[in-house]
This record gives C-alpha cells, sequence and structure tokens, in this order.
C-alpha cells in the first residue's frame, strides 16, 4: 500500500481474503466490518475498515494525478 500508515503489516494472504470478504459483504450488509475481519482472520473490525479507508485515499490520489500507477511486471520480466 503506498501510503505506508499501516499500524499492522498485512501478508499477501491477508489481502487476497479482505478483497474477498469485499466481494461478499458490500456496503448495506449489517456489521460488515466485524464480518470482514472474522474472514480475513487476525485483524479487527476497526483494522479493516482503516485498510479500506487507506485503499480508497490511495485511489482517489492515483486517480487525481498526485501518486504513479503502480509498475508491475510480468513473470516473465517484460512488464506486461
Amino acid at each position: 500500500m503506498a501510503s505506508g500508515s499501516m499500524s499492522s503489516s498485512w501478508t499477501a494472504k491477508e489481502n487476497k481474503m479482505f478483497e474477498k470478504a469485499l466481494a461478499v459483504y458490500d456496503r448495506d450488509t449489517p456489521d460488515r466490518w466485524h464480518k470482514i475481519a472474522r474472514a480475513v482472520g487476525g485483524k479487527t473490525a476497526d483494522e479493516v475498515k482503516r485498510y479500506y479507508d487507506l485503499l480508497v485515499e490511495d485511489v482517489r490520489r492515483i486517480e487525481a494525478g498526485h501518486m504513479p500507477y503502480a509498475n508491475y511486471r510480468s513473470s516473465n520480466g517484460r512488464g506486461m
């Protein structure tokens, strides 16, 4: 995450579980952040909400041109 202000680190596995939980529990889901935290495991509802808010802010800053897009490389090393 570009902002680097997370109080706890997130593994790639936790991040993937977080993404999947976001797809399952939309903004109208009662107790959304508690359910997402339970799906991720090892995180509190406050931590997952804060992580989501930071991701939203990162996207906003990227779209506004304040942060560069990530330069991901493919497994073949050619960038695309």
